[in-house]
């Protein structure tokens, strides 16, 4: 009420029609100085401005569809993590684009590393606008899942590793890790050249993730001339594996590859540990979360190999900056997804920027023309969505800590 009709005007500075008009106001009606008129028209005068700077703001919604339940809860709130500090980040950065800052939202729901469920939260993000998803976690639910976001015209950037994701003909689908093929040779690779065994047994979960790394492993060690002395199968939801590694003990091999996830990795070390079985256990990236040695104990030490589809964060200062921020964030340091996520989250924000759209048809096509560097290495693709020339890094386990053993 103390305001002045001119005190007022720099409300809407960049109105400059309504600046103009309520100038006219002023020469006439509002000469009367009324406290409630004058309150009235500051209070409109500030409303009709923020629509005006609303019109100026373009929403883009990320969502991210992962395991925010049950045994792999761990990784999808990781995942979560990346993707939420790369949109504040981007947020921060005020990206323009057609003349209306980007704001970035993140819609995130629960896809249980289920095929039915994920899905539907497929459909639900295609039928609520949701362009870009980061995600799905496991290939099981990825495979299924990608067919609704291509239908829906939506861009999805998946940490599925089975080889089956990227040959459906989808041009926007991008594997932001290393698949299976490689992760798989690579192990099989390390295990005959550098430990230098000749006997290997193998177990999977039956699940398109675990099942595929597996047969990629077996495919090539037998290339190696590696013997592959038994194939045992579990699930994902199993803790006791006493049978299938009884079984596989009268078998004597050197080493046993596990083709799944870190919550039945874990328990399963320890279990050979019990059966007095000496071979070390191998696995893929999903083995090098921090997971294992908080559910494995000591069993996990110098016993599991993994192959982990990135680089060394304490080897690159960008990298360890990056960890150190995600700490600050979220008291805890990231698992093995949490930067990919990141990374990519930021990519696609780089590539609206420079393409000048948020059309996911546009804004992939850059993204295959273009090479992004990030956290986590270069990141640039295939015709297919794969990623060309990530990183491998071997990897145990030494004092409940990662150790870093070989690059491929």
């Amino acid at each position: 009420d103390t305001l002045s009709l001119h005190d007022a005007l720099p409300i809407c500075a960049k109105c400059l029609a309504l600046t103009g008009m309520f100038r006219t106001i002023s020469t006439g009606m509002f000469a009367m100085q009324s406290p409630i008129m004058k309150s009235t028209l500051v209070a409109a005068a500030a409303l009709v401005c923020a629509s005006g700077a609303l019109a100026q703001e373009q929403v883009v919604k990320i969502g991210h569809s992962g395991p925010l339940s049950g045994p792999n809860t761990f990784a999808g709130r990781d995942n979560d993590n990346g993707v939420r500090l790369a949109i504040e980040d981007l947020n921060a950065r005020k990206i323009n684009v057609g003349g209306k800052t980007l704001k970035f939202e993140l819609v995130s729901e629960d896809d249980q590393c289920d095929a039915k469920a994920g899905v539907a939260v497929a459909q639900k993000f295609v039928d609520s606008g949701v362009r870009y998803v980061m995600g799905p976690y496991c290939s099981g639910v990825t495979i299924p899942a990608s067919r609704v976001y291509d239908n829906g015209g939506t861009m999805v950037s998946t940490v599925g590793t089975n080889p089956k994701i990227t040959q459906g003909g989808y041009k926007n689908l991008f594997r932001i890790v290393a698949s299976d093929e490689k992760a798989g040779s690579n192990m099989a690779g390390y295990a005959a050249n550098v430990l230098k065994v000749k006997k290997v047994g193998v177990i999977d979960d039956r699940t398109a993730f675990g099942q595929g790394l597996a047969d990629e492993f077996a495919k090539e060690a037998q290339k190696l001339g590696l013997t592959v002395v038994g194939r045992e199968f579990t699930t994902d939801k199993a803790t006791d594996f006493m049978a299938i590694l009884t079984n596989m003990k009268a078998k004597q091999p050197e080493v046993i590859f596990y083709g799944g996830y870190a919550p039945q990795a874990a328990p399963m070390a320890r279990q050979m540990k019990q059966l007095g079985i000496n071979a070390k256990l191998l696995g893929g990236d999903t083995l090098c979360s921090p997971e294992m040695p908080k559910l494995g104990a000591d069993a996990v030490n110098n016993v599991v190999y993994c192959a982990y589809a990135g680089m060394l964060t304490d080897s690159d200062a960008g990298a360890k900056a990056f960890q150190e921020k995600f700490k600050k964030r979220f008291g805890q340091n990231p698992d093995v997804y949490g930067p990919f996520y990141y990374d990519q989250v930021m990519n696609i924000g780089e590539a609206m920027q420079k393409s000048g759209s948020i059309d996911p048809a546009k804004v992939g096509a850059y993204m295959h023309q273009q090479t992004y560097k990030g956290v986590m290495g270069e990141y640039a693709y295939d015709d297919k969505g794969n990623r060309i020339k990530a990183p491998i890094v071997v990897m145990t386990f030494e004092g409940g800590k990662a150790k870093p053993l070989a690059n491929y």
